[in-house]
């Protein structure tokens, strides 16, 4: 299965993005805590430049905490501060604006060493859908001023929103890019939700989550499935999960599409714990 999904919207977004950049002193890259390459656009390098840039790393509550302390780690190697937040429950928010102030600390000082009072710290929020832009927006304004929404797309158009005195806030709707290098890219993005889930073949999603379970959360899985082996062909696995819950069709035999749901809900609800998807690799320059 190939997966791509680029609407007209997100490359007009590309174009006012490019367009609103000399506004802004800093960019807020909002990324998955789960999927922190894959969740990250890799045009925006050659969208910001050589724009200050924070990784912000949202639904930290969702990833393997270990495994998000290592991706801290690794953009600090690169050059790049990076912070875990729960945008959905407001912790860790007050990291972002530090993550912000420090960067822009040499050229406030220049400016008070002129006289002159530096103004609130301009930032742009640019992320994939789905990842909580809006929800990280309304909660740092302490008020729902962005639209949320538990599916793509919601965000498609820019807005000023001012936090406090000290920062204030350029929204932008979430951008997919045209074409998934790799594959397995999609996969994940499809597995967390950043993918509209009319546009996926299911069973294929769920085949993906079960290898990689069994691959990299081994124990998860057979604490879930209550086995002592699973077997290593996702079939036979969507067989037993339809068969264990009855989710049989009308002829009494496994119903695989509706097992296959089972399997991607559940991972998303984190039934079988938290988890994450991308691992840091020290000599991958892919960031």
């Amino acid at each position: 299965m190939t997966i791509q999904w680029f609407p007209g919207h997100m490359a007009k977004a590309r174009r006012e993005v490019t367009e609103k950049l000399k506004l802004v002193d800093v960019i807020f890259e909002l990324v998955d805590a789960r999927i922190p390459l894959s969740s990250s656009n890799p045009m925006l390098e050659e969208i910001i430049h050589q724009k200050r840039r924070v990784i912000i790393l949202n639904k930290a509550d969702t990833a393997d905490e270990k495994t998000t302390k290592e991706w801290i780690d690794y953009f600090a190697d690169k050059g790049l501060p990076a912070v875990a937040v729960n945008a959905q429950e407001g912790k860790g928010l007050f990291k972002i604006e530090q993550a912000a102030e420090k960067l822009m600390a040499e050229k406030f000082d220049r400016l008070r060493s002129k006289g002159m009072k530096p103004r609130a710290i301009r930032a742009m929020i640019l992320g994939i859908p789905n990842v909580g832009k809006s929800t990280l927006i309304n909660r740092l304004a302490k008020k729902n001023i962005a639209r949320t929404g538990n599916k793509p797309g919601v965000t498609k158009a820019q807005q000023w929103i001012k936090v406090g005195k000290t920062l204030e806030l350029l929204d932008t709707p979430g951008i997919l890019w045209p074409k998934f290098e790799d594959q397995e890219i999609g996969y994940k993005l499809a597995l967390t939700g950043a993918i509209k889930d009319d546009l996926l073949q299911m069973e294929d999603i769920a085949g993906y989550g079960l290898r990689f379970l069994e691959k990299n959360y081994p124990d998860r899985l057979e604490n879930w499935l209550k086995v002592e082996k699973v077997s290593e062909d996702p079939i036979e696995t969507l067989a037993f999960i339809a068969e264990k819950r009855g989710l049989l069709d009308r002829y009494n035999d496994p119903d695989y599409s509706r097992a296959a749901e089972t399997v991607v809900r559940e991972i998303r609800q984190q039934k079988l714990g938290r988890m994450s998807f991308d691992f840091p690799n020290w000599e991958d320059d892919a960031k």
